[in-house]
């Protein structure tokens, strides 16, 4: 049991074949290419997921018809060691402006080539009676794991 004043993190971490700046720009500005397409909430197929490059910045999904359809903004943007953003989907799976989880991502050069991307999914006590099912959730092969498998694989592919 969670208690009260206790932060709720998911955390994971995976290496990919890429130089920080590109695995920077992987994981922003093609976020399209490795997240799963089943993993939407717009009422229109997902066609596009953009990170606007900027603190303050938009995160949202775009769908075919050119709806967009928001899940969070850009707290942190520092190219290309460091990037936050906010989570604002609930587990009805909505965006809620009034909820705010913070995405963690950092983007290390490791010695042998390649980019340690450690992800932190914090604050998931904001959920509420909720939390451990988000923590459940984000903790899933279907969760943060594999996302990060699929960057991994898109990057072998960049």
């Amino acid at each position: 049991m969670t208690m009260p004043d206790q932060e709720v993190t998911v955390t994971r971490t995976v290496t990919v074949a890429l130089p920080p700046q590109l695995a920077f720009e992987l994981s922003t500005g093609r976020m399209t290419e490795f997240w799963p397409g089943t993993h939407s909430i717009g009422a229109s197929p997902m066609t596009a997921i953009v990170v606007e490059p900027r603190a303050g910045g938009r995160w949202f999904e775009r769908g075919q018809d050119g709806s967009e359809c928001p899940w969070g903004q850009v707290s942190v943007w520092d190219p290309p060691g460091r990037l936050v953003l906010l989570w604002q989907i609930g587990l009805d799976w909505q965006y809620d402006p009034a909820l705010q989880t913070d995405v963690e991502v950092t983007f290390t050069g490791e010695a042998a080539g390649g980019t340690r991307v450690d992800l932190r999914h914090g604050h998931l006590e904001r959920f509420g009676a909720g939390t451990e099912q988000a923590r459940a959730v984000f903790d899933s092969p279907d969760g943060w794991t594999g996302i990060l498998d699929s960057l991994v694989a898109a990057a072998e592919k960049a």
